[in-house]
Protein backbone atom coordinates (compact mmCIF):
# COMPACT_ATOMS: atom_id res chain seq x y z
CA UNK A 1 0.00 0.00 0.00
CA UNK A 2 1.54 3.18 -0.78
CA UNK A 3 1.91 6.16 1.48
CA UNK A 4 0.23 9.21 1.23
CA UNK A 5 0.48 12.52 2.10
CA UNK A 6 -1.09 12.11 5.07
CA UNK A 7 -2.87 14.59 7.70
CA UNK A 8 -1.25 16.44 10.21
CA UNK A 9 -2.71 14.86 12.94
CA UNK A 10 -1.09 11.48 10.97
CA UNK A 11 2.18 13.17 10.57
CA UNK A 12 2.11 14.11 14.37
CA UNK A 13 0.71 11.22 16.66
CA UNK A 14 -0.78 8.71 14.41
CA UNK A 15 -4.16 7.76 13.89
CA UNK A 16 -5.99 4.92 14.50
CA UNK A 17 -6.05 4.09 11.26
CA UNK A 18 -2.26 3.93 10.58
CA UNK A 19 -1.10 2.31 14.12
CA UNK A 20 -3.56 -0.93 12.84
CA UNK A 21 -2.28 -0.75 9.46
CA UNK A 22 1.53 -0.72 11.13
CA UNK A 23 0.32 -4.06 13.25
CA UNK A 24 -1.04 -5.36 9.73
CA UNK A 25 2.74 -4.59 8.10
CA UNK A 26 0.62 -1.80 5.95
CA UNK A 27 1.06 1.62 5.17
CA UNK A 28 -1.77 3.92 6.15
CA UNK A 29 -3.24 6.21 3.15
CA UNK A 30 -5.24 8.62 5.03
CA UNK A 31 -8.36 10.35 3.38
CA UNK A 32 -7.91 14.12 1.69
CA UNK A 33 -8.80 16.18 5.10
CA UNK A 34 -11.06 19.47 4.25
CA UNK A 35 -9.65 22.11 6.80
CA UNK A 36 -11.31 25.00 7.60
CA UNK A 37 -9.80 28.30 7.93
CA UNK A 38 -10.20 31.45 9.91
CA UNK A 39 -12.43 33.95 7.33
CA UNK A 40 -11.43 37.22 8.74
CA UNK A 41 -7.78 36.47 9.24
CA UNK A 42 -6.90 38.38 5.85
CA UNK A 43 -8.67 41.29 7.34
CA UNK A 44 -6.86 41.18 10.84
CA UNK A 45 -3.63 40.86 8.60
CA UNK A 46 -4.86 43.99 6.66
CA UNK A 47 -4.85 45.77 10.24
CA UNK A 48 -1.95 44.63 11.35
CA UNK A 49 -0.07 45.85 8.63
CA UNK A 50 -1.85 49.19 8.30
CA UNK A 51 -1.47 50.62 12.14
CA UNK A 52 2.01 50.37 12.10
CA UNK A 53 2.63 51.63 8.85
CA UNK A 54 0.35 54.66 9.64
CA UNK A 55 1.75 55.59 12.83
CA UNK A 56 5.49 55.46 11.34
CA UNK A 57 4.45 57.71 8.37
CA UNK A 58 2.86 59.56 10.95
CA UNK A 59 6.34 59.74 13.15
CA UNK A 60 8.51 60.63 10.52
CA UNK A 61 6.29 63.36 9.16
CA UNK A 62 6.31 65.12 12.90
CA UNK A 63 9.93 64.42 12.96
CA UNK A 64 10.32 66.41 9.62
CA UNK A 65 7.91 68.74 9.97
CA UNK A 66 10.01 69.80 13.44
CA UNK A 67 13.36 69.75 11.35
CA UNK A 68 14.78 66.65 13.83
CA UNK A 69 14.44 63.54 11.22
CA UNK A 70 17.35 61.87 11.38
CA UNK A 71 18.54 58.61 10.09
CA UNK A 72 18.71 56.93 14.01
CA UNK A 73 15.33 58.60 14.86
CA UNK A 74 13.84 56.86 11.69
CA UNK A 75 15.64 53.54 12.59
CA UNK A 76 14.12 54.08 16.02
CA UNK A 77 10.26 54.71 14.44
CA UNK A 78 10.89 51.86 12.25
CA UNK A 79 11.99 49.42 14.96
CA UNK A 80 8.96 50.96 16.80
CA UNK A 81 6.53 50.25 13.74
CA UNK A 82 7.92 46.92 13.60
CA UNK A 83 7.39 46.05 17.18
CA UNK A 84 3.85 47.15 16.80
CA UNK A 85 3.39 44.95 14.08
CA UNK A 86 4.52 41.74 15.98
CA UNK A 87 2.04 42.49 18.74
CA UNK A 88 -0.96 42.45 16.25
CA UNK A 89 -0.14 40.16 14.04
CA UNK A 90 -3.30 37.70 14.30
CA UNK A 91 -2.61 33.53 14.62
CA UNK A 92 -4.22 31.77 11.26
CA UNK A 93 -6.75 29.78 13.22
CA UNK A 94 -7.21 26.80 11.07
CA UNK A 95 -8.99 22.83 11.68
CA UNK A 96 -10.06 19.80 10.45
CA UNK A 97 -11.16 16.80 11.70
CA UNK A 98 -9.48 15.70 14.85
CA UNK A 99 -7.17 19.21 15.08
CA UNK A 100 -6.75 22.75 15.52
CA UNK A 101 -3.94 24.63 14.15
CA UNK A 102 -2.94 27.99 15.73
CA UNK A 103 -0.28 29.79 13.06
CA UNK A 104 2.12 32.75 13.87
CA UNK A 105 4.82 34.17 13.28
CA UNK A 106 7.21 31.84 15.45
CA UNK A 107 5.61 28.82 14.05
CA UNK A 108 3.23 26.44 14.22
CA UNK A 109 1.08 24.95 17.62
CA UNK A 110 -1.38 22.36 16.81
CA UNK A 111 -3.86 20.25 19.08
CA UNK A 112 -5.58 17.11 18.50
CA UNK A 113 -8.86 18.27 18.95
CA UNK A 114 -10.63 14.40 18.93
CA UNK A 115 -8.30 14.13 22.00
CA UNK A 116 -9.02 17.52 24.29
CA UNK A 117 -8.02 16.17 28.18
CA UNK A 118 -9.22 20.06 28.83
CA UNK A 119 -10.75 22.84 27.94
CA UNK A 120 -10.76 26.25 30.23
CA UNK A 121 -11.51 30.00 29.22
CA UNK A 122 -9.16 33.00 30.51
CA UNK A 123 -11.39 36.48 31.05
CA UNK A 124 -9.52 39.68 30.30
CA UNK A 125 -10.21 41.88 27.89
CA UNK A 126 -10.62 39.73 25.29
CA UNK A 127 -11.59 36.36 26.08
CA UNK A 128 -9.37 33.19 25.27
CA UNK A 129 -9.42 29.45 25.48
CA UNK A 130 -7.06 27.69 26.04
CA UNK A 131 -6.93 23.72 24.41
CA UNK A 132 -5.07 21.14 25.78
CA UNK A 133 -4.65 17.37 24.11
CA UNK A 134 -3.60 14.07 25.79
CA UNK A 135 -0.22 14.85 23.78
CA UNK A 136 0.84 17.29 25.94
CA UNK A 137 0.10 20.02 22.92
CA UNK A 138 -1.59 23.42 23.94
CA UNK A 139 -3.34 26.29 21.71
CA UNK A 140 -4.30 29.16 22.76
CA UNK A 141 -6.84 31.14 20.87
CA UNK A 142 -9.60 34.18 20.75
CA UNK A 143 -12.74 33.32 21.30
CA UNK A 144 -14.06 36.44 18.70
CA UNK A 145 -12.62 33.99 16.06
CA UNK A 146 -14.68 30.84 17.05
CA UNK A 147 -17.50 33.82 17.13
CA UNK A 148 -17.00 35.25 14.03
CA UNK A 149 -16.48 31.48 12.29
CA UNK A 150 -19.27 28.84 12.96
CA UNK A 151 -17.63 26.17 11.00
CA UNK A 152 -14.60 26.31 13.11
CA UNK A 153 -16.92 26.33 15.92
CA UNK A 154 -18.95 23.38 14.84
CA UNK A 155 -15.86 21.38 14.26
CA UNK A 156 -13.96 22.37 17.81
CA UNK A 157 -18.04 21.06 19.04
CA UNK A 158 -17.76 18.36 17.75
CA UNK A 159 -14.73 16.82 18.54
CA UNK A 160 -15.00 17.92 21.77
CA UNK A 161 -18.09 16.15 22.00
CA UNK A 162 -15.82 13.08 20.58
CA UNK A 163 -13.30 13.86 23.17
CA UNK A 164 -15.61 13.05 25.76
CA UNK A 165 -17.25 9.83 24.24
CA UNK A 166 -13.62 8.25 24.69
CA UNK A 167 -13.13 9.24 28.30
CA UNK A 168 -10.06 12.08 27.41
CA UNK A 169 -12.14 15.25 28.48
CA UNK A 170 -13.03 15.08 31.58
CA UNK A 171 -13.42 18.84 32.43
CA UNK A 172 -14.15 21.55 30.49
CA UNK A 173 -17.70 21.24 30.30
CA UNK A 174 -18.39 24.61 32.13
CA UNK A 175 -16.13 26.48 29.78
CA UNK A 176 -17.85 24.87 26.47
CA UNK A 177 -21.33 25.52 27.83
CA UNK A 178 -19.99 29.83 28.69
CA UNK A 179 -18.56 29.79 25.26
CA UNK A 180 -21.75 28.36 23.25
CA UNK A 181 -23.97 31.09 25.40
CA UNK A 182 -21.43 33.86 24.00
CA UNK A 183 -21.67 32.32 20.73
CA UNK A 184 -25.02 32.24 20.37
CA UNK A 185 -25.58 35.43 21.60
CA UNK A 186 -23.31 36.88 19.36
CA UNK A 187 -24.67 35.13 16.25
CA UNK A 188 -28.41 36.44 17.39
CA UNK A 189 -27.47 39.92 17.89
CA UNK A 190 -25.44 39.58 14.26
CA UNK A 191 -28.71 38.56 12.60
CA UNK A 192 -30.90 40.82 14.39
CA UNK A 193 -28.60 44.08 13.56
CA UNK A 194 -28.70 42.40 10.00
CA UNK A 195 -32.47 42.00 9.82
CA UNK A 196 -32.52 45.80 11.21
CA UNK A 197 -34.46 44.13 14.49
CA UNK A 198 -31.69 45.21 16.36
Amino acid sequence: MRRGAGCDACREAGCDACREARRDGAVCVPQPVEAVDDRLWAGGLGGAIVCPALLLGLLLLVDWGYGDLTEWRAVLWTGLAVLVFLVLFPPRITAGPGWLASRGLLGVRRVRTDRLVSVHCLGGVSQRVVLRDALGCRVELDARVLAANPHLWHRLRQDARASRARGCLTGGDAALLRLSERIDRETAASVFKVSGLE
